[in-house]
């Protein structure tokens, strides 16, 4: 038994920090780097917010074998930390709403599409990693978002069943795997704007994590 009345679970790209403008251009990098041409429509409906092993046959072209998925995927994340690392910073209000969840005896985890390396960058680099009792990502997955995997692993690791979970998402993919693994979902509109989010069935909507303080939404017992 965990103790956990109740857990949080946290996409990291786009929730913990939001850097959808450095993934981009670092996809667009790598693309122009292997001849390709990458589009914004591309990226929303092929790349975000999906496993690197979903989205590099498309942003390549071609099937590719594990040891190149490997390989491609860790070159296109050096480009993206030697672009984000001056400017890491956290979402605003994430700290103070990590330490509330956290105080008050919240299971928290984070369930992330972005590989191992990706984790250690924002983590560590944040200082954040303390804060979490679980982290679940790509590697330890069959199936990426929109497949609810990764967050029925994460609610498991902390012993909460999903109907006593939040899932914080930024990503169309995210919001549905947190939504079939019948958790509630709070959509940052980071990556899309509110307006874009409308539509897309999270229980809320809001621009960053100082306003889930100002609306209550740390306090997961009274709208769950």
């Amino acid at each position: 038994m965990s103790g956990f009345s109740f857990a949080a679970l946290f996409d990291m790209d786009g929730v913990l920090v939001d850097n959808l403008n450095y993934h981009v251009q670092a996809w667009r990098t790598f693309a122009h780097h292997h001849g390709r041409t990458l589009t914004l429509e591309d990226y929303f409906r092929h790349v975000n917010g999906r496993v690197a092993a979903d989205a590099l046959p498309f942003v390549l072209g071609r099937d590719l074998s594990r040891d190149e998925i490997v390989a491609f995927t860790e070159e296109k994340e050096a480009t993206y930390r030697q672009l984000y690392g001056p400017d890491l910073q956290p979402t605003p209000g994430l700290i103070p709403f990590l330490q509330t969840l956290k105080t008050s005896g919240t299971g928290l985890a984070v369930g992330t599409s972005a590989p191992f390396s990706n984790i250690g960058f924002t983590l560590d680099g944040l200082r954040i990693r303390s804060y979490f009792d679980a982290v679940v990502d790509a590697s330890m997955i069959s199936r990426g978002k929109p497949d609810p995997e990764i967050y029925l692993q994460a609610a498991e690791r902390l012993g909460v069943p999903p109907s006593r979970c939040v899932v914080f998402e930024d990503a169309y993919s995210g919001i549905e795997a947190g939504l079939r693994a019948g958790m509630k979902v709070v959509a940052l509109a980071t990556t899309h704007t509110p307006g874009e989010l409308a539509g897309c069935g999270a229980h809320h909507i809001i621009p960053n994590f100082e306003a889930g303080l100002e609306r209550g939404l740390h306090r997961l017992d009274n709208w769950l």
